[in-house]
């Protein structure tokens, strides 16, 4: 069997797809996507096809070392986000030429089912306790919101007081046993970091996401020195090279990577037993499609230190398009009790829709994130 050919499909509301084919008529899916540069992706998804076509699909950690170590710059979001999405997709062609899922060629699953939570509030979090009660009643046990809008090193105190009085309203309205996770989204620098989360201590929160930004991660440790709440982060660290000096570091409690930037499957599997070697908990990060979120399952069902997985129904970015939109089958994702099934179907567990992702696709479609400036007019994280 030998990879022919692969295809990319820029589809709203922020994602790309691609497709992989051989010539005995498999086909993978996988979802390479840096959210508002899926052009500089597929540049490079193409260029790495020039390593790929031609070879035997099932050999998906030769070709995964190939792409990542015989080229001589490596790393970084554009990279391992492609080689990403290929990965998933050899994963799928694997897993359907097995007739098995991709969790039962990994040493089978652990688990039957796996916590998931889901998004409320936007980028300018409003109306958070309304909308938790919603995504309560609708059957979901937790959620994450975003703590703050633009700020500067050291910024006004209604800052802390607005996202503090958010956050009690979610807590008051839903009660002590649902799960509530902030997102600081590296927009919050570490001496404004460190006053917010003593402020935060009495929520009983399930974590704080992205503290600081990645770059200053050995903020972390002092910052988890100074709190209880678990301390949680990764999802813009790309492979387990930066992953290692985190662990090492003990400077977090639960890890983050996201499937479509890190590497992959076999690069998140591997990052996920080093995690547990130092006793942290994997969360993956999956705000995208279907693709992304199928393959962050395969590796909840096979790694011991799963916590929970994030989902993107509903929220505020699907413009246009949602997470079940492109697939045949939306019931593969339904929740029951605030947790997903383990699916069951042949590599990815998943059907796409073809049929829509190809009238989906736009080359000229855009998504970019705001650009945020604080009121100094500098810019601001966003």
């Amino acid at each position: 069997m030998k990879i022919t050919q692969l295809e990319l499909f820029n589809v709203p509301p922020r994602w790309l797809f691609l497709k992989v084919s051989t010539d005995d008529g498999y086909v993978g899916w996988g979802e390479p996507i840096v959210e508002g540069h899926a052009a500089t992706v597929k540049a490079a998804v193409k260029e790495m096809g020039e390593f790929v076509i031609g070879r035997d699909p099932l050999q998906i950690e030769d070709i995964w070392q190939t792409l990542y170590r015989a080229r001589f710059y490596r790393g970084g979001p554009v990279m391992m986000s492609a080689i990403a999405g290929i990965n998933q997709a050899l994963w799928d062609i694997k897993g359907k030429f097995h007739g098995v899922p991709i969790y039962d060629l990994l040493g089978g699953k652990v688990r039957d089912k796996i916590e998931t939570y889901a998004w409320v509030g936007g980028d300018r979090p409003s109306d958070v306790a309304k909308q938790a009660q919603e995504r309560k009643d609708n059957g979901l046990n937790a959620v994450k919101m975003n703590a703050v809008n633009e700020v500067h090193y050291m910024d006004k105190f209604h800052h802390i007081d607005e996202t503090i009085a958010r956050i009690a309203s979610v807590r008051e309205q839903v009660g002590s046993d649902f799960g509530i996770a902030v997102d600081f989204h590296g927009r919050v620098h570490k001496p404004m970091a460190k006053m917010l989360i003593q402020e935060l201590e009495p929520y009983h929160l399930m974590f704080v996401e992205e503290v600081v930004l990645p770059e200053n991660n050995e903020a972390l440790v002092d910052i988890k020195n100074s709190t209880s709440i678990p301390i949680a982060t990764g999802e813009r660290m790309y492979s387990r090279y930066d992953f290692k000096h985190l662990l090492a570091s003990g400077a977090v409690d639960i890890i983050q990577p996201d499937l479509s930037h890190a590497g992959g499957i076999s690069e998140v599997f591997k990052i996920a037993a080093m995690a547990e070697a130092y006793d942290v908990a994997l969360a993956p990060h999956c705000p995208l499609g279907p693709i992304a979120l199928a393959s962050c399952i395969q590796v909840d069902a096979v790694a011991y230190n799963a916590l929970i997985q994030e989902q993107s129904l509903g929220i505020h970015y699907n413009q246009g398009s949602d997470l079940l939109d492109y697939l045949t089958d939306d019931s593969v994702f339904d929740y029951e009790d605030g947790y997903i099934n383990i699916p069951t179907g042949a590599g990815l567990g998943i059907e796409v829709d073809e049929d829509k992702v190809r009238a989906a696709h736009d080359d000229a479609f855009r998504w970019h994130n705001p650009i945020w400036r604080r009121k100094d007019g500098s810019i601001a994280e966003w």
